[in-house]
Formats: C-alpha cells, sequence, structure tokens
C-alpha cells in the first residue's frame, strides 16, 4: 500500500497542510492585518495605518468601520493607510486583505476608542530664516496653521539652533502662542554668541499642540526640514576676521573668529596686547573668546590674527555703556521764538564720533521732531525746539540712543509759565537830579502776550545794597524804562537789572552789566557836632568839631564858618577850610555862644550852636572804667539838674602831649555807656571827662580813667638790693611809668631760690621747684621788702614781676650772695668737740667704776712662783747639798731637748736663743694650746726662750693640748750617790711641778678623800707638784725607758725656778692629734711681771 507513489504524495501533502494549519494557529493566520495604529494631526481627520503579516505579495484591503449610529463604511486601499473622520466615540474596524487575483484570505477586526487615538500635529513649515550679520542674529518666520484648527489651543513651539558641519547643538528653545482660526506667521530671534560668518548655523522646529478635551496620547510633531545659514568658510573666496569693527556693552564676552583660505593656518590671534587660547570651528575657521570685557579707549581696541606664509587680518572692538535715562530734563523759552531743553545725560558711555550716543527730541502734540545735536564734553546738553503757532502746551518725548541700547525721557510744559528771559542789555542811566535817575535797557524777545518783572539792584561804598522791583507790560523786541527816586545826593552808583515773566515766575535772567551813576549835590543836610575848651590861661577857647558823613554832607565840605555871639552880638567870625577841624578864638574873660556852619557847593548846612561857658565843680572824683575788649564801659549817677545831656570827652594820648580830643553826646536819661573808637589801642590808658548840660552851660562831673582791654606790664620794675646779712635781703624797687603798666597795677611778685649766676637754666623758672618761695605785695604804696630765714653765705636769685589784670611782666633778676654766719661756724666746730669731751668724760667713769672688772678680764694677775710659800724650803737642803743645783743662777751650755705634741703639727726648731735670766719665764696656762705635733729639738738653758706658737689652722677643731715631760738624755743630771738617795727623795717629792694638760682620757686620776679636797682648796697657793711622781731615775735607765706611767714627772727636783721649757714627753705615733694650735687672749697679759 504504501509503495503506492499517489498515495505517498497526498499523504506528504496532508502533513504539509496540516503543518501550515498549526503554524497558523500558533502565529496567527497568514495576510492579517495587525498593528493598527489611528493618530490625527488636525482634530478632524485621523489617519489609520496597519501591517500585514505575510510577506507575500498581495493585492488591496479593505477599511470598514462601523460607529454606533451608522452604516459600516468602506474603502478600499493598497497602501495600508485610511484616512477617516475622528469619530466622537468608540468604533469598530474590519481588515480585508486581498490576494493579487482578489482572493480575500485574511480578515481581522480592531475595536478603537478615543483614548487609542494619538493626536500628532503636522511638522511646521519655516517660512523663512533672515540672518543680521551686524548684529550676530537669526529672524524665523513660521505660520502656525492655526485655520485647521476646529477652535483656538495653547501651542508649544520648540527651536532647536545647530552650530558648524557637525551640526552640534547649540540652544534649545521655547515659544509659546495661542492657535486661532487663522493662520498665523509667528517671528522669533536669537541671537549668537560668535559672528553667523564663522560657521554655519541650523534652524529647525517641531509644535505640541496641547488639547484638554482630547483623550487620546498627545505627542511633539516631527522636526520641521533645516534651514541654513553658511558660514563664510563655506564660501570659496570666504576670508576675513569678524566681527568688524563692532560694538559691545561692558562685560559682555565676545568671539573673534578668524575665516582663512584653503592651505593656511591660524597661528595665534591676540586681544589688545594678549594672544588667546584658539578654538578650532572648522578647517578654514579658528575663534577667540575674550571674557568680560573691559571699557576700551575712544579709538577701540584691536584684535589681530596672524597665519601662516604672513598672513595677518584684523578688526577693531569698541567696548563702552548703553546710555543712561536723561536726568532733570527741562524745557524753556527765553524768547517766545525757541523752546529750550536741557538734561543731563548721567554716565558716560565711552562712546564718540559715529558710534556716540543720539538725541531726539519728538513733541507728541503735534507729532513734530528734531535731531539734536549735542557737545559730548560738556556736562548739560541741550537741544531747541521751535515755538508753534497757537499751541502753548508742548508733550515732549526725548530719545537717547546708540550702538548697544537706547532709552527716553518725557515731559509736559506749559510754555506760559516757562519764561526765561534773556540777558537784558545796552543798560544806560541818566538824571539831573540829587535824589533820582532814569534806567533805559533792551531785551531780545517777543513778550507781548505776558507781563515783565524786572529788579533792579542798587548800590553804593557807602550804603547797603537794595533791589527795587518794577512791573511792566511785555513788548516784541523793545527797550524799558524805569525812575528811580529818594537817592542820596553826591553819591556814586551801581545799577544793574534782571527781568522775569511776572504772572508765573519761572527763573530769573541773568544780571545785565553794572552802570555807574553819581547824583548832583545838596546842602548839608545838619551842622557839625561842635566842643570846645578853653585854655589853661582863660584867654582863649578852641572849638574842635567832627566831619560830617558821606550821608550828611550831600557834597563836598569845602570849608566850616565859625562865629561868637554875645547878645546876637557877633564878636569874632572866622571861615576854616578843609581839611582843619578846630580853630581857636580870643575872648579874654568873656564867655559867648558858638555857631558852626558846614558849607559845600550847594549850600550851608544848619548852624551847630555851644556855650562857652563852664560851671564850677567841687569834689572831681576819678572812677575806673571797666575794659570791655572792643571799647570802654563808663557809668554815672544821673543828675535831675542837667537839662540837655551829657557829654563824654576823652584824648586819644595819656602824655603830657597835645592830644587828639574826641567826645560822645549822650541824652539827659542815660547813665552809662560803651565808648568805642577804631583809634583805641589794648594795654593804653584813657582819660575820660563827663560833662553834665544845662541851659546855663557845661559843668565838669567827674573824670573816668580806663583801657579797652588790659596787657601784662611790657617790663618788671628795677630793683636793688640795699642791704644784706647772714640770714636777710633787703630788697627795694622803683616805680613804672604809666605807658609800660599797659593795665592798671595790681601789684608785685617777688620770688626767690637758691640759684647761681652761673646756671645754664635759671631754676626759678623750673616747674615745680621745691625751694621756691614767693613774697605777693599787693600795697602798690610799699617800695621794699626784707627776706628773712635765709642760709648764710648761700646764692639767691630774685626774680620781681609786676601784674595786672593781664597777666605777669616779664621778671627781672638779681643774684645775691648772703654773709657768713660766725656764729654759726663757731658753733659748728664747737659741737663736734664737746661731744668728743663728753664720751671721754662718761667712758673714763666708766673704766672707773668697772676697773676690777676690767683688770680681771683683759688684766689677770699671775701668781710669781718665787713669791710661793709652799716653795720655801729649808737652807739646808740645798746648802748642804752640794750636788743641788737647783736655785744656783749658773751659766749654762744649752743641751738639746726634745718636745713632742701629741695632737698637733708644730716646726722644728733648733738652737733657739739664750736668753738671759732677768727675762720673764713664759708659762702657758691651763687650757692654752700646744703648737707641736712631732718632735721638735729645740736648745735648753735655764733662762726662760720665748717662742711665738703661730695660730692654728682653722680648719682643725679646737681642743686640749697635752705636754708630757720625757727623760733628757745627758742632760744636767747631777752624778749623785747612793748614800744620798734618801735626800734626793725629799727634794723630789717636794719641788715644783710644772703646768701641764693631759688629756682626760689620758690621765689616770686617783681616788681622793673630800677632806682631802676641801684641804686643798683652802692651802691658798700650792706648786703644783707630786713628789710621789717624781722619778730621779735617769732617762737611760730601764725603769724609765720601760716605765708605762703617763703621768710621771721627769726633771729635776729642784726645778720650780727653772728657766728650761717645760717640754712634753714624745708620744707614740698612734697618740691622738690635738684640735687646735694657737695661743688665747690671755696669752697677750701673761708676759708681764708679777708685782
Amino acid at each position: 500500500m504504501w509503495t503506492n507513489p499517489n498515495l505517498r504524495c497526498l499523504l506528504a501533502l496532508a502533513i504539509l497542510c496540516l503543518t501550515s494549519v498549526v503554524q497558523s494557529r500558533e502565529s496567527g493566520s497568514q495576510g492579517d492585518p495587525q498593528n493598527l495604529k489611528c493618530v490625527t494631526h488636525n482634530l478632524h481627520k485621523m489617519v489609520c495605518t496597519w501591517d500585514i503579516s505575510s510577506k507575500r505579495r498581495h493585492g488591496q484591503a479593505e477599511f470598514c468601520y462601523t460607529t454606533n449610529d451608522h452604516l459600516p463604511r468602506c474603502y478600499k486601499t493598497k497602501e495600508k493607510r485610511v484616512e477617516i473622520p475622528v469619530p466622537e466615540s468608540s468604533i469598530t474596524v474590519k481588515i480585508t486583505t486581498y490576494s493579487i487575483s482578489g482572493t480575500a484570505f485574511a480578515t481581522r477586526r480592531f475595536e478603537i476608542n478615543k483614548k487609542d487615538i494619538s493626536f500628532v500635529p503636522l511638522a511646521p513649515h519655516i517660512l523663512s530664516l533672515t540672518p543680521d550679520f551686524s548684529t550676530f542674529t537669526l529672524t524665523l518666520k513660521w505660520s502656525d496653521n492655526g485655520s485647521a484648527f476646529p477652535y483656538g489651543l495653547d501651542a508649544s513651539w520648540e527651536i532647536e539652533v545647530l552650530r558648524k558641519e557637525t551640526m552640534e547643538d547649540v540652544t534649545r528653545e521655547s515659544y509659546n502662542s495661542k492657535l486661532t482660526h487663522e493662520d498665523v506667521i509667528h517671528s522669533w530671534k536669537w541671537k549668537s554668541d560668535m559672528p553667523l560668518e564663522c560657521t554655519s548655523h541650523y534652524v529647525r522646529i517641531r509644535l505640541y499642540i496641547n488639547v484638554t478635551q482630547f483623550d487620546g496620547h498627545k505627542d511633539w510633531s516631527d522636526w520641521s526640514p533645516v534651514e541654513v545659514i553658511p558660514g563664510k568658510d563655506t564660501e570659496p573666496s570666504g576670508s576675513g576676521l569678524f566681527p568688524q569693527d563692532t560694538v559691545v556693552a561692558v562685560g559682555s564676552n565676545v568671539t573673534f573668529c578668524c575665516v582663512h583660505e584653503e592651505g593656511r593656518q591660524v597661528q595665534r590671534m591676540s586681544y589688545g596686547a594678549k594672544d588667546y587660547p584658539l578654538i578650532r570651528l572648522s578647517s578654514r575657521s579658528s575663534a577667540i573668546r575674550v571674557l568680560n570685557a573691559n571699557a576700551s579707549d575712544a579709538s577701540g581696541t584691536n584684535i589681530v590674527c596672524r597665519m601662516s606664509e604672513n598672513g595677518m587680518d584684523g578688526t577693531v572692538l569698541f567696548v563702552g555703556y548703553g546710555p543712561d535715562i536723561p536726568e532733570e530734563l527741562s524745557c524753556e523759552t527765553s524768547n517766545f521764538v525757541i523752546i529750550k531743553c536741557t538734561w543731563k545725560p548721567g554716565r558716560a558711555s565711552g562712546l564718540y564720533g559715529v558710534r556716540g550716543t543720539k538725541y531726539s527730541l519728538i513733541e507728541s502734540i503735534s507729532g513734530k521732531n528734531v535731531s539734536c545735536e549735542v557737545n559730548e564734553m560738556k556736562k548739560e546738553r541741550v537741544c531747541g525746539f521751535p515755538v508753534l503757532a497757537d499751541q502753548k502746551t508742548y508733550s515732549f518725548v526725548l530719545g537717547v540712543s546708540n550702538p548697544i541700547g537706547q532709552t527716553e525721557a518725557s515731559l509736559l510744559v506749559d510754555l506760559n509759565q516757562r519764561v526765561h528771559p534773556e540777558t537784558p542789555e545796552k543798560l544806560t542811566v541818566s538824571g539831573n537830579s540829587s535824589t533820582s535817575v532814569r534806567l533805559h535797557w533792551y531785551i531780545n524777545g517777543s513778550f507781548a502776550e505776558i507781563r515783565l518783572l524786572c529788579q533792579i539792584e542798587i548800590s553804593s561804598a557807602h550804603s547797603e545794597q537794595k533791589l527795587h522791583n518794577v512791573s511792566m507790560p511785555g513788548g516784541r523786541f523793545s527797550t524799558y524804562t524805569a525812575q528811580l527816586n529818594a537817592l542820596h545826593p553826591y553819591t556814586k552808583y551801581r545799577f544793574r537789572v534782571r527781568c522775569s515773566a511776572a504772572d508765573h515766575f519761572w527763573r530769573w535772567s541773568g544780571w545785565s552789566g553794572t552802570e555807574e551813576h553819581t547824583t548832583l549835590e545838596a546842602p548839608p543836610a545838619r551842622g557839625p557836632d561842635i566842643w570846645r575848651e578853653r585854655s589853661p590861661s582863660g584867654k582863649s577857647l578852641r572849638i574842635f568839631w567832627k566831619p560830617l558823613s558821606l550821608s550828611e554832607a550831600n557834597g563836598k565840605i569845602v570849608s566850616h564858618e565859625v562865629s561868637c555871639y554875645l547878645l546876637e552880638e557877633s564878636l569874632e567870625y572866622k571861615e576854616v577850610t578843609e581839611p582843619s577841624n578846630s580853630t581857636e578864638i580870643k575872648l579874654g574873660r568873656n564867655d559867648c555862644v558858638i555857631s558852626v556852619v558846614a558849607k559845600n557847593h550847594a549850600g550851608s548846612s544848619p548852624p551847630s550852636r555851644i556855650t562857652s561857658v563852664e560851671l564850677p565843680s567841687d569834689n572831681v572824683k576819678t572812677d575806673r572804667a571797666v575794659a570791655m575788649g572792643n571799647g570802654i564801659y563808663i557809668s554815672w549817677n544821673s543828675y535831675p539838674n542837667m537839662t540837655c545831656g551829657y557829654i563824654v570827652k576823652w584824648c586819644h594820648s595819656s602824655g603830657s602831649e597835645p592830644c587828639s580830643v574826641d567826645w560822645q553826646k549822650f541824652p539827659s536819661n542815660t547813665t552809662d555807656a560803651v565808648i568805642k573808637s577804631a583809634l583805641f589801642r589794648p594795654g593804653v590808658r584813657y582819660n575820660f571827662s563827663l560833662y553834665g548840660c544845662k541851659s546855663s552851660g557845661y559843668q565838669l562831673l567827674k573824670n573816668i580813667t580806663g583801657y579797652t582791654k588790659e596787657l601784662p606790664p611790657k617790663r618788671a620794675p628795677n630793683f636793688t638790693v640795699e642791704e644784706t646779712s647772714s640770714d636777710s635781703i633787703l630788697v627795694k624797687w622803683e616805680d613804672m611809668p604809666i605807658e609800660d603798666c599797659q593795665g592798671f597795677l595790681e601789684g608785685y611778685r617777688l620770688s626767690f631760690a637758691k640759684g647761681e649766676k652761673d646756671a645754664l637754666k635759671p631754676r626759678l623758672l623750673e616747674s615745680g621747684n621745691p625751694e621756691l618761695k614767693v613774697k605777693n605785695i599787693t600795697d602798690l604804696t610799699k617800695k621794699s621788702l626784707k627776706i628773712l630765714d635765709l642760709q648764710g653765705k648761700t646764692s639767691y636769685q630774685l626774680d620781681l614781676q609786676a601784674y595786672t589784670a593781664g597777666g605777669l611782666s616779664p621778671p627781672n633778676s638779681l643774684y645775691v650772695v648772703t654773709k657768713e654766719d660766725s656764729v654759726g661756724l663757731i658753733i659748728a666746730v664747737l659741737t663736734p668737740v664737746a661731744v668728743v669731751v663728753l664720751l671721754g668724760v662718761v667712758a673714763s667713769i666708766f673704766c672707773y667704776r668697772k676697773r676690777e672688772w676690767i683688770k680681771e678680764t683683759f688684766y689677770p694677775e699671775i701668781p710669781n712662783p718665787e713669791n710661793s710659800k709652799a716653795l720655801q724650803f729649808q737652807k739646808n737642803i740645798c746648802e748642804g747639798n752640794k750636788s743641788l743645783k737647783t736655785l744656783e743662777m749658773n751659766p749654762c751650755t744649752p743641751n738639746s731637748v726634745e718636745v713632742v705634741e701629741t695632737q698637733s703639727a708644730a716646726p722644728k726648731i733648733e738652737d733657739t736663743e739664750m736668753m738671759s735670766a732677768t727675762t720673764d719665764t713664759t708659762v702657758p696656762e691651763d687650757g692654752s694650746d700646744s703648737e707641736t705635733e712631732n718632735h721638735v729639738v729645740v736648745s735648753y738653758c735655764p733662762p726662760i726662750i720665748e717662742e711665738e706658737i703661730s695660730n692654728p689652722p682653722m680648719d682643725e677643731p679646737v681642743g686640749l693640748s697635752q705636754v708630757v715631760y720625757i727623760d733628757i738624755q745627758s742632760m744636767y743630771q747631777p752624778q749623785i750617790k747612793p748614800e744620798e738617795e734618801s735626800e734626793i727623795d725629799l727634794v723630789t717629792t717636794a719641788g715644783y711641778k710644772p703646768q701641764m694638760q693631759l688629756p682626760v682620757s689620758a690621765l689616770k686620776i686617783e681616788s681622793c678623800s673630800p677632806a682631802e679636797e676641801e684641804s686643798d682648796k683652802t692651802a691658798g697657793y700650792r706648786p703644783q707638784a707630786n713628789t710621789n711622781t717624781w722619778n730621779m731615775d735617769t732617762p737611760d735607765s730601764p725603769g724609765s725607758v720601760e716605765s708605762n706611767n703617763e703621768n710621771a714627772s721627769f726633771g729635776s727636783p729642784c726645778s720650780i725656778n727653772s728657766r728650761q721649757f717645760l717640754l712634753p714627753p714624745k708620744d707614740d705615733e698612734d697618740s691622738p692629734k690635738p684640735n687646735n694650735t694657737g695661743w688665747s687672749f690671755t696669752h697677750f697679759f701673761q708676759n708681764k711681771p708679777n708685782d
């Protein structure tokens, strides 16, 4: 069965169909539509697209959709794309795919809801992209296609700028707009940070519309096609340094690029004097970037590009400031022809010439404008605008611009309220009177519609400045006139004038030039002020008068007429010409009334009269005035009978010479005054006389003297020393002249202290001198002073000063030496002598009363062994024994004796000098120190040999020394017989025991009974001998040599008056050393013989 080929073919076909069905079930049917997407671009129509799963060729596709309320609508298409209206609700879509032969082989249904529909606007269309190379600005224009949308929507535009051939992203900015039912063209500007010539710039745009009522997905549109602005580096012949001669603001960041031809390379680029790192833009363009540029000079800053093959290019950068808002803008007219506007520009821009600030003045009401030519060097700018007919109100806008920016200021002006007339010209003064003048001046301008207010300044040398206002109607380029009255005669005046608007004052014009004019003379206004004084003889009268002031003289005074009348009868008449101000009249003993009249070229003054009668005065006192600094204050009591006032007369000289008389008159109700005069000087005394005026004459009331200001005296009075003593000085001084006082003298100040005449610096002038003494003398009648309590034979410096209320005068100095004080010298000599004598007497009395104590302390008595009864032996003891030679005074031959001290070292002494028998014996006392430590060999003989013992070393301790007498070999030993031993023993037991000291440790003290001790104390002097211990053996005997008795005594039994040294024994080397060697203080008194 399976061998049949047909069956095998059918089986294979069935398997293939089954596999196809299985695959169709797994992956979808072949040719089924899929991935249906519906997108709307304008919310009216939507475009639905789909894919076919089969890769084989197919024919048309049928797209049918059905809404809830309509029948299905079908479209046949070969592009798998259908445009249908946007449904208001969900729809059902059936897509059938047909083969090429027209047979349907796949059908699929889709359900589309509103949220499945996407809203993606169409890509915008760029209308134009325009470059502005001077400002690095790109201007983009496009249409929003708003008519395609059913209602207005919010649109957001995203604009992207790219640069270079590689289209590097530079910036991406947003732009928002409102879509309307019309197509609107939008414009967007972008300023590049580098010149547009440096490289190519690209721009594209896309759109996003925010439809809040749309439920589906909303997305950005596709990017528009790119618009390009090609750079110079894309042109075959393009080259240069960009930007060219541009202007930027201070603080800007500026990029400069150098575009060159093919085959060249940029080596370096510099800004000013500094090279900057290169930025490569393309193969033909390089750039540098300057950050925070500073203000440049008026000529700018150079930028240079240096290339290979000596190529170079350059440009200039101008860095400045944008214009400030104009300050203090003001507009006014000076002639109703031109309106002048002024302002202050604020901060200077730093740009000049064609790049400088431009001004324009625009009048908004009329619409006219003018361009203003200004001077950059002036702080204030001025611009003129013509006055328009029948227009009084002006609205000005001042526009200000320069290459960096622009600004403006505005002002509204009523011209009638902003009138500032020109300065008056051609001022003239005329007049033929002593009190009035007429002025004429011209003002350039048309002021017919307003009134003018003009101000005239009047000044003279002897009066205050005055201002006189005159109001008058204005005219057209007219001359104006004004008259001034009430002027002073014969006065030189200066006039000038200025004007302004009378109704609406704004500003005064400038002052005109000054014009001078002198008025004519007039008779003097009053008679002169006069005074008279009778001569000391009383036969003549001198009349004084004061010159009239210019305002009173009314002209130049040429003379004074002086007359003397008695009962209206003229006794004498004189005419005194200038410049005299006094004259003398001979009256004898008569009195009269004097009249003085001043005359000038215009006439005479009224007469001034005064009587010559002077009433007698009694007890006229002199008072002191009070100095006021700028004057002298005087006062007086009121005198009721003085009916016509008071006169204060003074002289300007304090000496005996004729003085310049001056006076001042006061009314009768005045009792004090401050007299002032330009001639007063500080420190000068002035004498005043107060006169009272009665109808019958003048009476002297009192005299007053005073100063305007008191000063210190010019010098001190001269003084001398009249008398000196050892403790006082008498000083006398002279009176001071009034001229030297310079004030009222209040006293004298006498200072004195010790001081030498040749001292470099006077001690009295030193501050804080403790020796300085001052005497203040306030009694001015006292002319001498005695200074007491001084030291004798001492130099003193004396300073004398006078003083006033103004201070102290310079000192006048003297140097005085007081006399020597003899009594003091005697006392000074006798006092130490008396003290010495007194001390001697006291010491003598003390020594006398303490003589016993002194003797015992400093001069102790040493007993003489020869006078001791204990040593008075029986005569037969020695006389009968010839062998005893102890008491015999026989010459001896010196022998050697060895002295050994057990504790201290001593030098060896040999062949000591023999002393005579009469020499005092020096016996060491108990407690004295021995000097020797080892043995010392000395000469021995009965006379006493004195030897000084040196002081012990300071570092050795003081101790008791031991003296031991040892056997003396072959020395002064008598040859005795055996039968005489008994006699010798008697002598040896009763002989003198030398004074020796043994150490306590070496002594073998035998006990003794208290009775014996008591008998020892009461027995008087007892020789220091112990006869029991005397050893009569010779030193060579065995007993002597071998004896161990340390207390044994050796030597002669009759050695009481022996003159030999008492020698210590030679001890062993191991014996203790002495602690101290030397003599005690009592050694000095032991050499004295006993009395």
